[in-house]
């Protein structure tokens, strides 16, 4: 082969490299021609007003079922659109729309140049303009959605579910059915493809998908960050992985720009929020935060963490005000210069997830609170360090971050949630309080400290359910097929048997540490219709109810 020859095979290699490199770019989002992104702020909702719709015109029954559960207006004046007239006004200047947020009444607009705003200050109906985008230097905060690997001296694989006692929701049936987690984060590289994650695809438990930042439906790309999350909420492999909810169902949310880190991300999360909530969504798990951009003009002060002042912040609290249980990272900062929480998670009603280790001592990066008006935060304290995790198809690998303890803590919520179904959103919060071990004395590092699930559930329980005057009560009877026992007093242990009328057992099962005052029981759903007997037997006794099976 002559010089020449390798030469131009050389040349083919380089621009096959290069072809390579430019279409990975384009797909991972590097190609966007937008350089500058202005959110405008709107002094009113123009022509929408709330007597122009229906509920069901702009919630799905999900939503509005969360909504009436929690006494909440369906719908109230946030909930109507962004003026059309208002966009379309503004579209005629030469911006292009990118998302609105119908709560803060504000439109994200770009332009490939910079653009004179004084020709949107001077609309009428244009309250404020900021420049959240614009070309600059890349911030150190780039890599925030980097975290490190931790193979060293590993605790259980579910130690993450026993520390808070979770196993005990687990191993008694509340694992999250029947409840919608949105997960806010900046890409799921592999989540259609690790192994931890096949059951969640089989049964179809990912219920939608949407990138707001490239405004289009897939998301597995971009990053692993929320590839991880997700497996700490779903996956499940036998002795290797446990997801904290491997029952939940799940929208998958792109908000985060992970090639820069600009002010336009807390629009992108307030675009995703909304999202979640008009599809109904019970629960927003969010590993994302925001104090340092790009641009260091934008940077909030501490002084910001007040929860009412920053954009996303103040989103996050309306998302908690729909009913929906809204947990944030508290942030990995404590080592660092910054050293505080990160928004949202100085919101109000926002759970501000901390990490401790496997010895329950807190990690020397989990963010340091108070809020900048000397509330509590965090709020409380998951496992963080040595967490299971998977993001590649061949190993299942243990991580740190808060970015791990917030989908500790949201997953128990979702069992929670499963398990008390009326129980709200600020109910949860509050008893996630009380039931930690610092809440008698909380601090700035740990907040309320380490839940206890079950104690969590018994709250929640004595919110909620009647205590019957005997020791068990069963119902509905008739019924055709589940049955819920209330107990006056949490049993802990309990043997379940179900005979026919002819003294036949059919069912049998027995169940250790069993946290709470409410059993739901299955076993009759595919049963002929009939007389069948339900014999319950705990530490304090024996109770025998009589049961009849109707058909469907």
């Amino acid at each position: 082969m002559n010089v020449i020859t390798l030469q131009r095979e050389k040349e083919v290699k380089v621009i096959l490299t290069l072809l390579f490199i430019l279409g990975s770019l384009a797909l991972n989002g590097q190609d966007d021609p937008f350089s500058y992104y202005y959110r405008i702020h709107f002094r009113d909702k123009g022509e929408n007003i709330p007597g122009n719709y229906l509920s069901t015109d702009l919630l799905s029954e999900r939503a509005i079922n969360r909504r009436i559960k929690a006494g909440i207006t369906v719908p109230d004046v946030i909930d109507i659109p962004v003026s059309r007239e208002y966009i379309n006004s503004i579209k005629s200047l030469g911006l292009t729309l990118h998302c609105t947020s119908k709560w803060m009444n504000t439109a994200l607009f770009k332009s490939q140049q910079v653009f004179n705003t004084d020709l949107i200050l001077s609309l009428p109906f244009v309250d404020e303009v900021l420049a959240v985008r614009m070309p600059s230097g890349k911030s150190n905060y780039i890599d925030k959605l980097d975290f490190t690997i931790d193979q060293n001296d590993p605790p259980p694989f579910d130690f993450h579910i026993t520390m808070l006692k979770g196993n005990s929701l687990h191993s008694s049936g509340y694992n999250g059915k029947g409840i919608l987690i949105a997960v806010l984060d900046g890409g799921f590289i592999n989540a259609d493809q690790i192994p931890s994650l096949a059951n969640l695809h089989n049964r179809k438990g990912i219920i939608d998908t949407y990138d707001f930042v490239k405004n289009d439906s897939f998301v597995y790309s971009y990053n692993t960050h929320g590839t991880a999350v997700l497996s700490v909420l779903a996956g499940q492999i036998e002795g290797y992985i446990q997801g904290t909810a491997p029952g939940a169902d799940f929208l998958l949310l792109r908000t985060e720009d992970t090639f820069s880190e600009s002010a336009a991300e807390e629009d992108f999360w307030a675009a995703g929020a909304e999202f979640a909530d008009s599809a109904g969504a019970d629960i927003i798990s969010s590993s994302l935060g925001y104090f340092n951009f790009d641009n260091p003009s934008l940077n909030y002060k501490y002084s910001d963490l007040d929860g009412n002042t920053i954009f996303v912040t103040r989103a996050a609290d309306i998302a908690a005000s729909k009913g929906i249980l809204v947990v944030n990272s508290a942030g990995n900062e404590r080592n660092k210069e910054w050293k505080h929480i990160i928004a949202p998670s100085d919101g109000d009603s926002v759970i501000a997830a901390g990490a401790v280790d496997g010895n329950r001592v807190i990690a020397d990066f989990s963010s340091a609170g108070p809020s900048a008006d000397r509330r509590i935060k965090p709020d409380n304290t998951a496992l963080g360090v040595s967490v299971t995790i998977q993001t590649s198809v061949s190993e299942v690998q243990r991580g740190n971050g808060t970015s791990f303890s917030c989908p500790v803590l949201s997953g128990m919520t979702a069992c929670l949630m499963q398990a008390v179904p009326d129980a709200t959103n600020i109910e949860i919060i509050n008893a996630l309080h009380s039931s930690a071990d610092r809440f008698l004395a909380p601090d700035s590092v740990y907040g309320y400290g380490i839940p206890d699930m079950v104690r969590t559930l018994v709250t929640l329980q004595n919110l909620h359910l009647k205590i019957p005057d005997t020791e068990t009560i069963a119902g509905p009877n008739p019924t055709t097929g589940e049955i819920e026992v209330i107990f006056r007093e949490p049993p802990e242990k309990i043997k379940i048997e179900i005979f026919t009328s002819s003294g036949v057992k059919i069912f049998n099962k027995n169940i250790d540490n069993y946290p709470g005052r409410s059993l739901r029981i299955s076993a009759l759903n595919n049963r002929q219709q009939g007389l069948y007997f339900l014999r319950l037997t705990t530490g304090t006794g024996s109770y025998l109810h009589k049961i009849i099976k109707l058909n469907r």
